[in-house]
């Protein structure tokens, strides 16, 4: 504790400027997978271990309320690489995202003179992820329910010595450690590393095959050491009977539907938690290899994720939801110009990190990025007046395992998610600060809330326009793909993820599908 007080007391002596000396930070953004904001702050930090995570939160800055711009891999990454809304990048799905040669926030620190560095896992660029779950996404609107996702389990594996489960996030992760010890270290220049991490997401069922997803909940008795199992709360569910339609839509397609026993999913919720505090150890590892090269002390370092994984609240696993265990995502940076144990109460998104990075490396943001710098936050520089933050934030998903558009508005107590064109699908609105779960949808009960809600997410993006313009997208991409596979489509479609279900009334599949192609929406004809 001692060591931690002296290095908050040297950040806080850093004064008013992100440059020290004239000289530009380094940064370093590592990025995990799934990984549940909550648990970075009180009272979610209290079920697991996660020490690196507590010392980023005890020397730099905490934002209370980060979320992911699309609750899914691919268009969240290509909304922090871009900087840009997935709607303004047409970033609808995991296949769907930015272009190869598309210019993200690292491209502009290279012009600009930093070394740069990626490790790990990327996944912004289209054409990535199985055919499943692009043809998930693509017949979403399709008049039939097929479950595309594996029960999620648990699996012990190895004994009390057995750290290193993820292998290849630790290997990249050594891989990352030594490049900092080895190159960084010796730099006449500024450097930039990004890393990537898989982890806490689900592991993929082998069991289920080669096209299985991830619904396995994978770790060691050691990580399990580190759960406080007296702290797992067992979340309240509301009866399928009376869940939204799309909430429904995604219970079932997650393969949720079914029973689960208490002890099922206390163990799921323990088995995540273990393998948020492996992510948080390969954190650690990367703020050890600064510390010792004598490099942190002027590296800007972050630590967030693309979203979240709900863990069997609301009878789900994976993401693809704007609840918060789904949406809400870590976000702590330490460094010059970010106050020490400061936490911030203010809605960001991971669109934000754009202009931050381009302010703390003293370049000129790009004016079509959607995000904001978070300097202009509460910090230590006010030699300059705060450039406004929104006091909202947008987050929507177009992909797989729900059957509408959504779109999510974060601002003050509330939370208003609309679907779709606003009116074919009713919307839905939270009071967060009465109710945490997220279980009573209070749209009927504060009109004016939904009616100005609706107004400002409208004035944001043209939601029903949007929606339209994806569900066109998902035809036109179908149809190339069917004709694509000639005589062989029928063989292909029936041995997706949903194979178990399509085989019990395939005629009826096709027939489904066949009459979604037949059905043109005036919208459409425009497009």
């Amino acid at each position: 504790m001692f060591f931690v007080f002296v290095l908050i007391l040297m950040f806080n002596m850093h004064g008013g400027s992100v440059c020290q000396n004239g000289i530009r930070p380094n940064i370093v953004m590592v990025m995990s997978d799934a990984f549940d904001g909550r648990l970075t702050f009180d009272p979610g930090s209290r079920v697991v271990q996660l020490p690196y995570i507590n010392y980023l939160r005890e020397l730099g800055t905490t934002f209370l309320n980060a979320y992911t711009n699309s609750p899914i891999c691919c268009p969240s990454r290509a909304a922090m690489w871009s900087g840009k809304f997935v709607h303004l990048t047409q970033s609808w799905n995991n296949y769907k995202c930015l272009d190869a040669n598309a210019t993200t926030w690292m491209d502009l620190l290279e012009q600009s003179g930093y070394h740069i560095q990626r490790m790990g896992k990327l996944d912004y660029t289209s054409g990535s992820h199985s055919v499943s779950n692009r043809v998930e996404a693509w017949t979403r609107d399709v008049q039939f329910l097929l479950r595309q996702e594996g029960r999620p389990v648990t699996q012990l594996v190895g004994n009390m010595s057995k750290v290193r489960i993820m292998t290849q996030d630790w290997k990249t992760t050594d891989k990352a450690s030594q490049w900092i010890r080895h190159t960084a270290a010796s730099l006449h220049q500024p450097f930039a590393l990004y890393l990537g991490l898989n982890l806490p997401h689900p592991y993929r069922t082998d069991s289920l095959g080669p096209t299985a997803g991830g619904s396995t909940f994978r770790t060691s008795l050691y990580w399990l050491k580190k759960v406080s199992f007296d702290l797992i709360s067992v979340p309240k569910w509301l009866p399928m009977s009376a869940m939204h339609p799309v909430d429904y839509y995604s219970t079932f397609t997650k393969n949720c539907s079914g029973n689960f026993t208490e002890e099922e999913v206390t163990s799921i919720r323990a088995f995540y938690y273990a393998m948020c505090a492996e992510t948080d150890a390969m954190l650690g590892q990367i703020i050890s290899a600064l510390r010792e090269t004598g490099l942190l002390n002027n590296t800007v370092v972050i630590f967030t994720a693309d979203h979240g994984d709900l863990a069997m609240e609301h009878r789900q696993f994976y993401k693809m939801s704007m609840f918060e265990g789904s949406s809400h995502v870590p976000l702590l940076i330490t460094g010059p110009g970010f106050m020490s144990g400061l936490q911030v109460s203010q809605p960001v998104s991971l669109v934000d990190l754009y202009p931050t990075i381009m302010d703390i490396a003293g370049i000129s943001a790009p004016g079509d990025v959607s995000g904001h710098s978070l300097l202009s936050l509460p910090s230590k520089s006010s030699a300059d007046p705060p450039k406004l933050h929104p006091d909202w934030v947008l987050s929507e998903y177009h992909g797989c395992n729900a059957n509408a558009s959504t779109y999510m508005l974060r601002t003050g107590q509330w939370k208003y998610i609309a679907y779709a064109d606003g009116l074919s699908i009713p919307p839905q609105l939270f009071d967060l600060t009465r109710d945490k779960e997220e279980l009573q949808n209070v749209v009927h009960k504060f009109p004016d809330v939904w009616t100005n809600l609706d107004k400002l997410l409208r004035s944001i993006v043209d939601y029903p326009k949007v929606s339209e313009a994806v569900h066109h997208y998902n035809k036109q991409q179908f149809l190339a793909w069917r004709q694509g596979l000639g005589s062989n489509y029928s063989q292909v479609i029936a041995n997706l993820r949903w194979h178990v279900d399509w085989q019990k009334d395939a005629p009826a599949n096709e027939r489904a599908i066949d009459e979604w192609l037949n059905v043109i929406s005036p919208c459409c004809k425009t497009i």
